[in-house]
């Protein structure tokens, strides 16, 4: 994979029985942005690993499109934005998605319990 360019690899998973669909919806994608993704995955429990080529050393503004419509369509098919790397600084702004307005109002509401001053992995997660 090397050889075809810069990858964004990326970590969604869904219900086993939404695969095809959710390869569908990859290969949908690739045809609406003009993408390679290449995608690997643990068929045994649903996970996973696009992977948006492109040129340079930036992710491009297209390919993070064509990465929200991926992680919106996981979500769709009742899967996760993460299936074993966790959300990170990269995906944080599609946690509310997942979460729903409730819990992430919840989460940020436990955070300030444990960690009052904000000093704890300041603008990480929480931003404001």
């Amino acid at each position: 994979m090397e050889a075809m360019g810069t990858t964004l690899i990326e970590d969604v998973s869904v219900p086993r029985s939404a695969l095809p669909a959710m390869f569908d919806e990859i290969a949908r994608i690739e045809r609406a942005y003009d993408l390679v993704i290449p995608t690997v995955c643990h068929a045994g429990d649903g996970n996973l690993h696009p992977n948006f080529v492109f040129d340079g050393e930036e992710v491009p503004e297209i390919v993070w499109r064509a990465a929200d419509e991926l992680f919106r369509a996981a979500l769709r098919l009742g899967g996760t934005l993460t299936g074993e790397h966790g959300v990170g600084v990269l995906k944080r702004r599609w946690l509310v998605d997942e979460l729903g307005e409730d819990q992430w109002q919840l989460q940020r509401q436990i955070t300030r319990v444990f960690d009052p001053l904000g000093i704890l992995n300041p603008g990480k997660v929480f931003t404001d």
